[in-house]
């Protein structure tokens, strides 16, 4: 079992920055890739990034690509979400998840960010 909690969700306005931290607890966080995920208000939810397990290389949707950059810590089984030039859109929830297959297993309870015009 991994356990996930973010933090770090706020309200900012156009053009600010936030940092989104997602903790693990229980399993070793260094197996698991890491992905951040979104639902908007009435929409569903989609995939931001993910992260590897082994290299740390990052992959990113169209929607934030320049904009947002995960990294992690493995040393504090942690991930970021480091977000840049916050537009309106980007208002959702944000879900950190973790896998050790293809499939999302663990999911956190999400951060409510609020980007403001």
């Amino acid at each position: 079992q991994v356990q996930l909690v973010e933090s770090g969700g706020g309200l900012v306005q156009a053009g600010g920055s936030l940092r989104l931290s997602c903790a693990a607890s229980g399993r070793t966080f260094s197996l698991y890739g890491m992905g951040w995920f979104r639902q908007a208000p009435g929409k569903e939810r989609v995939i931001v990034g993910s992260i590897r397990r082994s290299d740390n290389i990052a992959y990113y949707a169209d929607s934030v690509k320049g904009r947002f950059t995960i990294s992690r810590d493995n040393a504090k089984n942690t991930v970021y979400l480091q977000m840049n030039s916050l537009k309106p859109e980007d208002t959702a929830v944000y879900y950190c998840a973790a896998r050790s297959s293809s499939v999302y297993d663990y999911w956190g309870k999400g951060t409510l960010v609020t980007v403001s015009s």
